[in-house]
Formats: C-alpha cells, structure tokens, sequence
C-alpha cells in the first residue's frame, strides 16, 4: 500500500503480505550487496550507474581494451570491443555499437549504433548508424550520419559530414564537406568545400561520382548528377550536368581584373 510517509510502494512490505498470503518467507545472502541498492533519488542512481559502468569497463578490459580512462568512461552494456582497442578520454560508446581489433576511439567522440573494423581511428567526432571499415579515418571534429558507410581506408576528415553515403575503398574527404545521397567510387580526393547539393526543396537526389575522381576547392555538385571515373572539376564550379569520365569539368563565370580600381574609388571618395 502507498499509505506511507513516501506515498510510495515499499518493496520491503511484500515480505508480510506474502505471509500472510501463507507463504514460506526464507533470507538468501548473496555475495555483493551492491546488486541489492536501492535507488531513491539521483544520487542513488548516480552510485548504482557507476557500479555497473565499472563492471562492463572491467569486463571490456579483461578482453584486451585499453581505457586510458576507466573511471570517466561511458559505455553501454550492448557494446563490443576488439582486442587492443584503444577508448580514450571523454568518449561516449552507446547502444549497439561494435569495433574491430586495434582501433582508437577518441578523445572526445560520441558513437552510438555504428559498426567500425580494425584499425579504424575516431578523433573528436560524432558518428552514429554508421558502418566503418578496416583503417577508416574519421575526424577530427567529423559528423557521420545513419546510413554513411566508409570502406577500407577511406578518410572522413576535419568538419565532414556524411550522411547515406558510401565512400569507396581508399578515397579521402579531407576537410569542410557536405557528403549526402551518394556514391564515391575508390581512389577519389574530394577537394576542400566539396559538398553534393542533394536537396531541391522537396525531394533528395543522388550523386554519383566514379573512380579516381579529383574535385577541386569548393565545388558543388547539384544532384542528380554524374562525374565520371578519372574526372576532374575546376576550383569553384557548380556542376549542374554530367561530367564525362576523364573530362574536366569547369562551370564559373570568366574572371575580369578593373586595372586601376582602387585609385579611381580614392579619387571618387576623395580620401
């Protein structure tokens, strides 16, 4: 009954109502009384919740993972971890997530339901729903969404974001690029500012980009559209239309120089 000091239901009180329902009450000792804690307010929950961390760190490190941080690690009792895995600092490891042998995880990423091979290396990022494979490179500071897939030793770099994308095998994203509803083949370089304008308002669309591909700096990549294997686009190019394999190609307006501006403007402004 709730009629207490608590207005609450108190588990003790189910021994007498269980004699006097006529049955057999006995005591049992178990071997740690921390699995008997009570949680009554957030501090409660606060020492139960690091018992059990503590418990599936220790378990992880008897199977060969490195903490380099026990006590601050956060870890989800679902998660499975390679031999000589490394989680450092600050690095948050949830749901159903799974990594190889010989990763780095970390400092400072958030993984939550993604699948990562060996070897593979997170540095300061975000990935969740995502899939992995052997000596992927992620971040620093890169954002993988559900449905990115990297394959082996493909490279998300520094402000990446990829989202239901797969990212051939050895092809690197370095740096500042929106990566979304597409497919990269191998061997590809993705220039700085390199983002797939997968959106036009109502529907998404899909981007193709073959082998070897070299996109310059800031390119835009409007989908649907195609860049062929051994392509190139030229720095600062909207690419609207398919680029044949091994083309080039170049959409930007010609740049024109105004000689003598700067001394006109003073003259005109009088300073």
């Amino acid at each position: 009954s709730p009629d207490n000091a608590q207005g609450e239901l108190y588990l003790p009180d189910v021994v007498p109502a269980l004699r006097a329902a006529g049955h057999a009450v006995a005591g049992h000792r178990v071997a740690d009384e921390s699995l008997l804690l009570g949680v009554n307010d957030r501090v409660d929950l606060g020492v139960v919740r690091g018992l059990a961390q503590a418990r599936i760190v220790e378990r992880l490190q008897r199977d060969g993972v490195t903490f380099v941080d026990p006590p601050g690690a956060v870890v989800d009792v679902g998660v499975r971890l390679g031999r000589d895995t490394v989680v450092e600092p600050s690095t948050v490891l949830q749901g159903a997530t799974t990594a190889g042998e010989g990763c780095r995880l970390g400092p400072g990423s958030t993984i939550v339901d993604a699948r990562l091979g060996d070897r593979v290396t997170v540095l300061h990022s975000y990935l969740t729903g995502c899939e992995l494979h052997d000596d992927a490179l992620v971040g620093p500071f890169a954002h993988l969404r559900p449905g990115a897939l990297l394959r082996a030793g493909a490279k998300a770099g520094t402000f990446v974001e990829i989202k239901n994308a797969d990212i051939g095998v050895g092809t690197k994203i370095p740096h500042l690029s929106y990566v979304g509803d597409t497919d990269v083949g191998a061997g590809s370089n993705l220039g700085a500012a390199t983002i797939t304008a997968n959106y036009d308002g109502h529907k998404k669309h899909r981007t193709t980009i073959g082998e070897r591909v070299r996109t310059s700096v800031d390119t835009t990549l409007v989908a649907p559209v195609t860049v062929g294997d051994d392509a190139y686009t030229a720095a600062g190019s909207v690419i609207t239309s398919d680029v044949p394999p091994g083309a080039l190609g170049v959409a930007r307006a010609r740049q024109h120089n105004v000689d003598d501006y700067a001394e006109r403007r003073r003259r005109r402004d009088g300073t």
